[in-house]
């Protein structure tokens, strides 16, 4: 018997996975998102955490970007 799972398919980089994986292992069991860690770049997620993970991503973007001083 065939068991399918609905989910989003995540690929980015090395250090943007970690970043999620990291985002995943620190919420509570009931709250972790992440179905399946396919390699390390590619990730099968939960679908309904995909604008939760894409404001994580743009909040960490701009705490890690430099802004020259006027």
């Amino acid at each position: 018997m065939v068991n399918a799972t609905k989910g989003l398919f995540i690929t980015c980089d090395i250090p943007m996975a970690q970043f999620i994986i990291n985002m995943n292992s620190s919420l509570p069991a009931s709250q972790k998102f992440i179905i399946h860690v396919l390699d390390s770049t590619h990730l099968f997620v939960q679908p309904h955490v995909a604008e939760m993970i894409r404001s994580a991503i743009v909040d960490f973007r701009d705490q890690n970007s430099y802004e020259k001083p006027a």
